[in-house]
């Protein structure tokens, strides 16, 4: 029986350490045009299919021994990588996130043996592409992660995440004059900010966050959880697991968080692991200033420019809500000249715990924590008259 790779991101350490690896490489064969971008909620697999890309533009074939990747891939090629992680960046004020930022570049700088010159930061990052291109005599692949990690993390100071957005914006701007020198460009991020706003030099960025060709590039799809992981699956109900866990879609087939299947078959407990990794507070209160009745948001109809685009200067829960994963695409119509999606929750765990959360938070920051020996039923009561209210006062 092979390891539970929990918490691990890193394909090398998989493939040698004797891990479970869902074979994800057929992907990357598809990616035959140069910009891409792709949205998931966190504990995904983001940061271990950026990691697989720079293995197999590494050219270190005998990692992929037994993958799809290994008899499918030009291994003669080998290109210099720029990866960064900006889920490590320091983003509490603009300084802090400049210097990260410029500590990133460094560390590639110096792992190649290369002196950076520029002082601003864009024209550095722009430097170190050209200089890789130099060097090796061969286009660079760059491969960013999170992306909008130094943005989501301060969205409650909404002044903040503008200010880290102008940051960002001007340090990917750099990617358009870069072009003769780069192979690949793949971000990764929770969110899809407008292009507008971040990307507005990248007008051929490729968004493949919702492409049936890729919906299961990350997450367990049903045959790869009963293949891989059949010597563990045979000790629960598969039917429970498919409820408790299932459901994630992107106009392609459903998957499975990781997170939650390789936590279930370590701890041989049925919990919303996936959940209790983050809190939706921020998300709680939007609902309440929207004046969202919970119920509501199970079958939430929205467009193309609510579902793809994040915009600081206006945000949208409903954006929020599927970019973060407490909502997945049920269905997809069209009506007219428009797309429609239909929005609800992926499974039981998120749909359980959402609401759980949802009346949690709402009882102890409402004038119900004043009364002590309210019960759980008057307290729904009071919530759902209030709920009446605010919808004939709309």
């Amino acid at each position: 029986m092979k390891y539970l790779p929990i918490g691990i991101q890193t394909f090398r350490d998989i493939i040698e350490g004797g891990f479970y690896y869902v074979d994800k490489t057929q992907f990357i064969p598809k990616l035959t045009s140069k910009y891409y971008f792709l949205s998931r909620p966190r504990r995904f697999g983001k940061s271990l299919f950026l990691d697989t890309l720079k293995e197999a533009f590494s050219g270190n074939k005998e990692l992929f021994k037994g993958l799809y990747l290994y008899d499918n891939w030009n291994w003669e090629k080998r290109y210099p990588i720029v990866k960064f992680d900006l889920s490590q960046a320091y983003p509490d004020t603009e300084e802090n996130l400049i210097k990260s930022l410029d500590s990133f570049l460094k560390a590639v700088a110096k792992d190649h043996q290369i002196t950076l010159e520029e002082e601003i930061l864009g024209l550095k990052f722009k430097e170190l592409i050209q200089k890789l291109y130099e060097k090796y005599n061969q286009k660079v692949v760059v491969l960013i992660d999170e992306y909008d990690k130094p943005i989501l993390d301060v969205i409650e100071d909404i002044e903040k995440a503008k200010k880290n957005r102008d940051i960002l914006k001007k340090f990917f701007e750099i990617l358009k004059p870069s072009d003769p020198y780069l192979k690949l460009v793949f971000l990764t991020g929770v969110s899809r900010f407008s292009k507008v706003s971040i990307f507005s030099g990248l007008n051929q960025l490729n968004d493949i966050t919702i492409d049936p060709s890729f919906a299961t590039v990350c997450g367990y799809a049903q045959p790869e959880l009963e293949s891989v992981f059949e010597d563990r699956l045979k000790d629960f109900d598969k039917n429970k697991v498919k409820e408790w866990y299932n459901g994630y879609a992107w106009l392609g087939e459903r998957v499975y968080n990781p997170f939650d299947i390789l936590l279930l078959f370590d701890k041989k407990m049925f919990k919303p692991y996936w959940f209790e990794t983050a809190t939706p507070t921020f998300l709680i209160k939007l609902l309440q200033k929207k004046k969202y009745f919970i119920p509501e948001i199970e079958n939430l109809e929205v467009a193309d420019e609510i579902l793809s685009n994040l915009d600081v200067d206006n945000i949208r829960v409903e954006n929020l809500l599927f970019q973060s994963g407490y909502l997945t695409i049920k269905d997809f119509k069209t009506k007219g000249n428009k797309n429609l999606y239909i929005l609800s929750f992926p499974n039981l765990e998120v749909k359980m715990s959402f609401n759980d959360f949802f009346l949690g938070y709402i009882i102890e920051n409402s004038l119900l924590k004043d009364k002590t020996e309210i019960g759980l039923i008057e307290a729904f009561e009071i919530l759902y008259k209030r709920w009446i209210s605010n919808r004939v006062c709309r």
